[in-house]
C-alpha cells in the first residue's frame, strides 16, 4: 500500500510547514469502506506516481487542504452512507479556506462567491436563511459526498495539481458509486462536472445539471433550478431521509 500524507507529518521550520516522513511506509488514511472500494486504485502505478507528486508538492511549499484533510470528504461520508454527490473541480487555493470538501470553507472564513450563490439558491428554493458558517461538514455527515475532481492544490495556483492522477482516481469513485449503489442524486454544476459525470448510470440514479454557481454563470442557468428540493423529493420517493440543507 502506498504511503500518504496525514496530520502527523508536519513540522514548522523557518515559518513554513514542511513534510516530514515519520515512517517509511504508511497506509492510506481514508475511511475503511472507501479503502475497500478503492483498493484496486491504490495499487495502480498511476496512484503511486500521484502520491510521490503530492508529497513533493507539500514538501516544497504550502498546499491545500492540510494533509489530514485530503480525504475529508470520504472520511465524513462512508461509501454505504452516500445519498447525494456534488462534484467540484479543485480545492480553494488561498490560506485557511480548503477543508477537503468541495465548495466548503472552514468556520469563520468569508464565503467565496460560488458558495454565496449556493446559499442564495437554497434560500430561494427551500426558504432557509443563509447560515453563519460556510462549512458544509453538516451536509457531509448527512450523506452528501462533496467531491472535488482534484483533491489537492498548490497555494495561490488554481488547478496546479490537475493532470497528475487525481482525476482518474475520482472518476473511479464516481464509477463505483454508480455501479454499486442505487437511487443516488448526482448534482453536476457546470460543464466540467457534467463531463465528469458521463459515466453515471441514469437508469439507476437521478442526475441534476445546471450552470455553475460562479458569478460568471449563476444567472445563466444556476439560479431557479431547485436542485436542493428536487434532490430531497427524489430521496423521499425512495424512502430515504431528506438532506437538511
Amino acid at each position: 500500500m502506498f504511503c500518504f500524507l496525514h496530520s502527523d507529518i508536519w513540522e514548522k521550520q523557518g515559518g513554513m510547514l514542511n513534510f516530514v516522513a515519520i515512517s517509511q511506509v504508511m497506509n492510506i488514511k481514508i475511511e475503511e469502506s472507501w479503502k475497500r472500494q478503492l483498493a484496486d486504485e491504490f495499487e495502480q502505478p498511476y496512484f503511486g506516481e500521484l502520491v510521490q507528486f503530492v508529497r513533493s508538492e507539500y514538501a516544497s511549499g504550502p498546499c491545500y487542504p492540510p494533509g489530514a484533510l485530503i480525504f475529508n470528504a470520504f472520511n465524513l461520508c462512508p461509501f454505504e452512507k452516500v445519498e447525494v454527490v456534488i462534484i467540484g473541480q479543485d480545492p480553494y487555493h488561498e490560506p485557511g479556506q480548503a477543508e477537503g470538501l468541495c465548495f466548503s470553507v472552514a468556520d469563520g472564513v468569508p464565503f467565496p462567491p460560488s458558495l454565496q450563490n449556493i446559499f442564495k439558491e437554497i434560500e430561494a428554493d427551500l426558504g432557509r436563511p443563509v447560515p453563519a458558517s460556510g462549512s458544509l461538514r453538516r451536509w457531509a455527515e448527512q450523506g452528501v459526498l462533496l467531491l472535488n475532481a482534484t483533491l489537492t492544490v498548490r497555494a495561490h495556483f488554481a488547478g496546479s495539481h490537475q493532470g497528475h492522477g487525481w482525476e482518474r482516481f475520482t472518476d473511479a469513485v464516481i464509477a463505483q458509486l454508480s455501479a454499486k449503489r442505487e437511487h443516488l442524486v448526482f448534482i453536476l454544476w457546470g460543464s466540467y462536472a457534467q463531463r465528469k459525470g458521463a459515466v453515471i448510470d441514469r437508469s439507476r440514479h437521478l442526475v441534476l445539471t445546471s450552470a455553475h454557481p460562479s458569478p460568471l454563470s449563476a444567472y445563466r442557468g444556476f439560479f431557479g433550478k431547485h436542485h436542493f428540493s428536487l434532490a430531497n423529493d427524489y430521496l423521499a420517493k425512495w424512502g430515504k431521509q431528506p438532506i437538511n440543507w
